[in-house]
């Protein structure tokens, strides 16, 4: 049994294997339609989200299973000692998508599933969002051979970016990363990305002109919120969002910004418009966009199937 928490447990050629059968998956759905046919998901939702509850609960729907959600704060996870309440859920269905706050949660119930589980998002990794961002360059460039810039955060997204393109060992990232969240990896974890020469990470004390240079060089822009979605409407952290966007507002991806690129948008949704991306940039690339959110649900079933049936 193989859970999906992050990447160091998949090879190159098995992360290639969930990406071909994501593709084929997207093409030829009709294929596909009793893959989990009978199959149980639970979705535990801790942290909000759009596409990760739709990616997920249409994709069992598509390939013939079934699907049972709950949010953290009605079920006994807030009450009751946890790895009994992990087990139990377990007794009850095939597989486990939970989104969960804190890395170590994820890791609790990645050390005490006794099915497959998924990571829909945790403080520190993203893993089925980057896999749907890779379809995504497939899908648009052919593969994965392609420079992309990620201004914004150190945050979930941008380590699963990290650590899937220096896994895949194609392509290059390059981090623009003034502002850095707290996620449960150390410095360790960079250094060891840059050493495959697929992570670059720049000095963000570069002055504009020198970002913009970079932006124009590139296939891919790629953006991220600054101030996490829990957090950007709460008002106990309002004196910490004004300080975030003070800093990060010159870091705007805006026509200005791109100007003399031909580098297409990425963002993985929601957009805060007005903030790390701005409304002309969003309506020039949004289909793009879109594109990278549709894949979630193409990403995800291929995970799905593959823990299930596709790994020993």
């Amino acid at each position: 049994m193989r859970n999906m928490i992050n990447f160091s447990n998949f090879s190159k050629e098995e992360l290639n294997g969930i990406l071909d059968l994501a593709y084929d998956m997207k093409k030829n759905p009709e294929k596909y339609s009793q893959s989990l046919k009978g199959k149980k998901l639970y979705t535990l939702f801790e942290k909000t989200s759009t596409r990760t509850f739709l990616s997920f609960t249409t994709g069992i729907t598509e390939l013939g299973g079934t699907y049972y959600n709950q949010l953290w704060k009605d079920s006994n996870f807030v009450l009751g000692e946890p790895v009994s309440e992990i087990k139990y859920v377990c007794r009850n269905v095939d597989i486990i998508m939970a989104r969960l706050i804190k890395n170590e949660t994820v890791e609790l119930f990645g050390n005490n599933v006794t099915v497959p589980f998924i990571n829909g998002c945790d403080s520190t990794y993203h893993p089925c969002q980057i896999l749907a961002d890779a379809l995504t360059l497939k899908e648009h460039f052919g593969g994965l051979n392609v420079k992309l810039l990620y201004i914004g955060a150190k945050n979930n997204v941008f380590n699963s970016l990290v650590e899937f393109f220096a896994k895949m060992g194609e392509g290059t990232i390059y981090g623009l990363t003034p502002l850095v969240n707290d996620t449960a990896v150390d410095d360790e974890f960079y250094e060891r990305a840059k050493s495959t020469g697929h992570y670059v990470e720049l000095d963000s004390s570069m002055s504009m002109e020198e970002a913009k240079k970079y932006a124009a060089e590139m296939d891919v822009l790629y953006t991220d919120t600054w101030v996490d979605m829990e957090f950007f409407n709460n008002p106990e952290y309002q004196k910490q969002k004004e300080e975030t966007l003070a800093k990060m507002m010159p870091y705007q991806i805006n026509r200005e910004f791109i100007a003399g690129s031909k580098a297409k948008v990425m963002h993985d949704m929601p957009m805060h418009v007005g903030y790390e991306i701005s409304q002309e940039v969003v309506d020039d690339n949004l289909d793009f966009i879109l594109d990278q959110a549709e894949n979630r649900r193409h990403a995800e079933k291929a995970v799905m199937v593959t823990l299930l049936t596709g790994l020993e």
